[in-house]
């Protein structure tokens, strides 16, 4: 027996010996790596390892979602709850819902309850795929009518449970590692369309804006701001009492920071939108829960396409009144073959350039504008960041993989940041949203990294930032030495951070980091 293993032995032995000799090299090369570069090797080791490689994004910390709408992140699951608590019923021939009195249970009625649908799996189904884009099929119908047309189904369900909706978004948000959601809400219901027709559109042959600001004022403006901040205390109050807030028991959610940019609908006519946008701008002034406002409805409509012009001039004339009020705007969430060429050409520039917009929403036709690389240099130069919305950009616009333009603009040094948009309406999450990114682009810890910080960077928190150049990622003075490891911050740092919220949820954000970096 010996003399059949010994010859065995004599070949393992040098392996052996160059293994083991090795050992204390390959640990001090360990040793001398950050936990940063240990977390971004571990990322390029599961990279075409699917399942691994979701558990990692998931877990990762990811900052903020810049570019949310309320209505949209709601999951029709959900939808279906509230409508059946609200007594709705809902047209079976195109799924909307409908004000009662409703027909019965019985199969094939044509307005049954909502509360049928729990008994039939037939009508449940329906509705989950006509209020999302589940089971939609690109061969039968556009992902842009599709996507559209869930809003219009679903709406009523929402009315009496914005709180309901708020608490999911938290929730949702905390299981993704965000700390911090702004929601686009247009949270007067209505009342400033409404001033908007009462007023009418009367500013002379000059444009004169400020003439019709101050009828509008005057004429009840400053009490649908009254009325919108009730509501919003209202419903605040509700999604802390669902997510357990300030108890023994209270949920992820809670920690999740939510602030608000006021929805316009931009598809109105002019004289609401106008009433729309200066709402946008009086509730900023009012309440710091409100930190901005954005303009929504399909850029491609008739309205937005005709008086995109007009809007941007009257966000530019108002700003003058409103001069700390941050504006993010959708620009660019367009194709070629949605719109004649030419009304690609400019709606990015114009955001940009006249209405001073501080980030763009989607900015899918950089590429198809006027010096495309003249503006992308722009935009880089004036750190004006993108919210990129990935899967939502595929599935209304069909735009995907190296045709989308988020490469390009981080080539160009302009400041990107994933979104999810609509995530009930897609059945997405940021998570699924970073995993696109690394998959279609095969994006590197670090430039993941980059866009989470840059979600807060840019940001509309109250405050100075953590870093006194976002670029470089140089810190400010005050917490230039101060470790990310634990939970205390001394002297100036702590006092500086304690003074500002944005550096606040930045060091947050840091400390999140340092954490999830141990595991690896």
């Amino acid at each position: 027996m010996r003399s059949l293993r010994w010859p065995a032995m004599g070949c393992f032995l040098p392996r052996l010996l160059v293994a083991l000799a090795l050992v204390p090299i390959l640990a001090q090369s360990s040793r001398g790596q950050s936990a940063e570069e240990k977390t971004a090797k571990y990322l390029e080791a599961v990279r075409h390892q699917p399942g691994l490689l979701l558990a990692f994004l998931q877990q990762m910390p990811k900052g903020g979602d810049l570019h949310v709408h309320l209505s949209g992140a709601v999951y029709a699951e959900s939808m279906i709850d509230w409508a059946s608590e609200s007594a709705l019923c809902v047209d079976r021939s195109t799924s909307k819902l409908i004000p009662p009195p409703c027909d019965s249970c019985e199969p094939y009625r044509d307005k049954p309850s909502v509360h049928c649908a729990y008994q039939d799996h037939i009508l449940y189904d329906q509705l989950v795929d006509s209020w999302s884009m589940r089971n939609w099929h690109r061969e039968e119908e556009s992902g842009h009518d599709h996507f559209f047309a869930t809003f219009e189904k679903f709406s009523p369900a929402l009315e009496n449970h914005i709180g309901d909706a708020l608490a999911e978004v938290a929730s949702r948000a905390a299981a993704d590692h965000l700390q911090y959601v702004e929601v686009m809400h247009t949270a007067d219901l209505g009342q400033a369309r409404d001033l908007g027709k009462q007023v009418g559109w009367d500013v002379g042959l000059d444009d004169d804006f400020g003439k019709l600001r101050d009828t509008l004022l005057a004429g009840g403006m400053r009490d649908i701001v009254a009325s919108v901040r009730g509501r919003l205390d209202s419903d605040e109050a509700r999604k802390k009492e669902l997510l357990h807030c300030g108890m023994a028991q209270a949920a992820a959610g809670c920690e999740v920071t939510i602030r608000y940019l006021y929805q316009v609908l931009r598809g109105l006519p002019r004289e609401q939108v106008f009433a729309q946008i200066l709402l946008g701008f009086e509730l900023v002034k009012a309440d710091p829960r409100f930190v901005g406002f954005n303009l929504v409805m399909p850029e491609d409509y008739y309205v937005p396409m005709h008086d995109f012009d007009l809007h941007m001039r009257i966000i530019e004339a108002l700003r003058k009144f409103y001069p700390a009020t941050h504006v993010s705007l959708h620009a660019g969430e367009l194709a070629m073959g949605l719109v004649p060429p030419e009304g690609l050409r400019f709606h990015i520039r114009e955001s940009v350039e006249r209405a001073g917009a501080e980030r763009i929403g989607h900015g899918v036709a950089v590429m198809s504008e006027d010096d495309p690389i003249g503006l992308l240099r722009e935009m880089a130069k004036k750190n004006v960041l993108v919210e990129i919305c990935l899967t939502s950009n595929d599935v209304i616009l069909g735009v995907s993989g190296h045709r989308h333009p988020l490469p390009v603009y981080m080539k160009y040094g302009v400041p990107v940041a994933l979104a999810t948009d609509d995530e009930g309406v897609s059945r997405g999450d940021m998570t699924h949203e970073y995993l696109r990114a690394v998959e279609s682009y095969g994006l590197s810890y670090a430039e993941l990294k980059r866009m989470a910080r840059a979600s807060l960077e840019h940001s509309f928190i109250l405050g100075d930032s953590l870093w006194s150049d976002g670029r470089t990622l140089r810190r400010a003075a005050a917490c230039s030495d101060e470790k990310t490891s634990g939970d205390r911050v001394s002297g100036k740092c702590g006092k500086f951070i304690g003074a500002n919220e944005r550096a606040r949820a930045q060091w947050k954000l840091e400390q999140a980091f340092a954490e999830f970096e141990k595991n690896y």
